[in-house]
């Protein structure tokens, strides 16, 4: 589809300047930019770049003054960033979605498929499982018995959900993502390791997405959380027992051990790792690699390293880490002048 200036400017409630007539077919990267493209331009670094780029329509803040004259057509918004998220939203809503049952796939007798939904090729809905309307099914997906799927959903390629669990409406589980597998409880004896049964399942509330390859493990008993608006990244391990608060997010390779509580509105980098049956408060921010080995019960901290601690601190102590290797070496300079004063004063010179 085609629009012009004037047409983005006026969903936007933005303002133009340049020509309202220049149109665009697609999206691209401000410095990858072609004709007929919408851009934008959100963060000063890659200001450089839109002075050169070939994009017909550039998205920018109201406040925006460049320095050169720019050949793009520019569109004035509120937030740049927040501009292009909804355009990415209305064309992606804009793209027919696939409706209908492949031959190919297999659903059990007693399931229930709701209205304009799609399941592909080789796909398992299973026995008693209730998938709701307009959710789209694809190729290699399995959906166990009992399973409840809300309205909405995309279960991309290759995505598993073990028996009982329920997802909500508006949920997005990329390929690869294993939804209910056995939490790791195992009890030690004399032979080895006794497996604890895990009898629970796991629950996700709406308009969550989980990356790919990610697992939320269901509980020993009772039910894993997942809840509101949660977004994890890929490679995500969420263990059984935890429950996440709404509006969570957490980057690739974060680790959550067992029955860990966390609140909302937290944010983890990649690779945090958190300790069992901690208890994480709301607005937390802890950065890329930390470890939480405790709980932060009363939120609104931002936090860094291993063991974590409070981000000031933390940049303070980095400092000084740096320094070491100097400061050892003047310790031991001192160490040694010390031994020979103290020499001195037992054996004074005659």
């Amino acid at each position: 589809m085609e629009f012009t200036a004037e047409q983005i400017a006026a969903c936007l409630q933005g303002e133009v300047e340049g020509n309202p007539a220049a149109t665009v077919q697609t999206f691209a990267k401000i410095e990858e930019g072609t004709e007929g493209a919408i851009s934008f331009l959100a963060n000063p670094q890659y200001e450089h770049y839109i002075y050169d780029t070939k994009s017909s329509v550039v998205l920018v803040n109201r406040d925006f003054r460049p320095e050169r004259p720019v050949a793009a057509t520019l569109v004035r918004v509120d937030n740049a960033y927040e501009a292009i998220a909804r355009l990415l939203t209305l064309y992606e809503q804009s793209v027919q979605k696939r409706r209908g049952i492949h031959p190919l796939a297999c659903i059990a007798p007693t399931a229930t498929i709701g209205e304009d939904c799609y399941v592909g090729p080789f796909a398992y809905v299973g026995e008693h499982a209730s998938i709701g309307a307009g959710t789209q099914i694809y190729a290699h997906v399995v959906v166990e018995e009992r399973v409840r799927v809300g309205e909405r959903c995309i279960l991309y390629p290759n995505v598993s959900v073990y028996h009982d669990c329920v997802v909500g409406n508006d949920v997005i589980l990329h390929s690869g993502c294993v939804i209910g597998a056995d939490g790791f409880g195992f009890a030690p004896s004399a032979d080895g390791y006794e497996k604890i049964p895990q009898i629970g399942i796991v629950t996700i509330e709406d308009r969550v997405e989980i990356g790919a390859n990610s697992c939320v493990d269901r509980s020993t008993m009772g039910s894993t959380y997942i809840r509101c608006g949660v977004k994890l990244d890929n490679l995500v391990q969420v263990a059984h027992n935890c429950d996440v608060g709404s509006h969570t997010v957490m980057s690739a390779q974060v680790g959550v051990a067992g029955s860990t509580k966390i609140g909302q509105w937290c944010m983890f980098g990649g690779q945090v790792g958190i300790a069992g049956h901690a208890v994480i408060g709301d607005c937390v921010k802890s950065g890329a690699q930390a470890g939480i080995a405790g709980s932060l019960r009363k939120g609104h901290v931002t936090v860094q390293g291993s063991p974590a601690i409070e981000a000031r601190n933390f940049a303070r102590s980095s400092v000084v880490y740096k320094k070491l290797p100097e400061m050892y070496a003047e310790f031991n300079r001192m160490k040694e002048e010390i031994e020979q004063l103290k020499q001195k004063l037992e054996h004074p010179q005659v």
